[in-house]
């Protein structure tokens, strides 16, 4: 073997043995990262390379989770946001516990909110309505029904409800008798707070500012509801108390003020 053959060889055996220790490397440091943010989770099954650079299978249990070689970033692919997890796709910075993908969609909506099409939602002011706050909801949601009994104890601040029936066709027909009737933001409470519902209203109505609500929605990921937003763009899914509400309203206000 010649002088040129055998340092070929020697080269290629050195580029797969540090292949190797890279591989290695990585396997461990994802592994002692995911021990370390998920003290109480299964551990890890296997791990493997994706034809993407940098970009590891993670396979838990059943569940597949995609990293990066250091295990830092992680990316959900089948969590629901309904059940208080990740949504789809979100990328997740372990180490801080802070979804990224969520920090920038807020920052998105917030340039949003105040282009809203606010001619479409029932429109509650209490007090000075100083303090603001967007809801979407569907007639038949349980927890809306729960929120709704929070919102109505708000001092000063101006709700813009946008009605979404999400939940079947008895919730498209109370969403339409309720945006058509007289006075709606009475008779959205009165349903929401007492099941009390007026027969269906006569006359012309635009209904189809619900299609346009359930498009916004859609725009927005807001697949859920009680959808809550502030005035910052930042989003809470589900029913929130009292306290809850009146903190996050209050520290909005006074960022917008500083």
């Amino acid at each position: 073997m010649n002088k040129f053959a055998r340092t070929m060889r020697l080269l290629l055996a050195g580029s797969l043995a540090l292949a190797c220790v890279a591989a290695w490397s990585d396997d461990a440091a994802i592994r002692r990262s995911w021990s370390q943010t998920h003290p109480k989770a299964p551990p890890i099954d296997e791990i493997s390379k994706t034809p993407i650079p940098g970009l590891y299978e993670l396979r838990v249990g059943a569940d597949i989770i995609y990293s990066d070689e250091q295990g830092n970033y992680l990316i959900y692919p089948s969590r629901d946001a309904g059940n208080g997890q990740l949504p789809d796709g979100h990328i997740l910075d372990v180490r801080k516990n802070v979804d990224l993908t969520d920090q920038r969609l807020t920052r998105l909506l917030e340039k949003e909110v105040p282009k809203l099409p606010y001619a479409d939602a029932i429109v509650f002011k209490q007090g000075s309505g100083a303090r603001k706050m967007v809801v979407f909801e569907d007639p038949n949601c349980h927890y809306c029904k729960d929120a709704e009994r929070s919102f109505m104890q708000l001092k000063d601040v101006t709700i813009y409800t946008f009605l979404i029936p999400i939940l079947g066709e008895d919730s498209v027909a109370k969403a339409r008798t309720i945006w058509c009737s007289k006075n709606n933001a009475q008779v959205w409470r009165d349903w929401m707070l007492n099941g009390v519902i007026p027969p269906r209203p006569m006359g012309a109505c635009d209904v189809q500012a619900l299609q346009r609500n359930l498009e916004l929605a859609g725009r927005h990921h807001l697949n859920y509801t009680p959808a809550i937003i502030f005035e910052d763009g930042s989003r809470f899914a589900g029913n929130a108390d009292l306290a809850h509400l009146n903190k996050r309203l209050d520290e909005v206000a006074a960022a917008r003020k500083s």
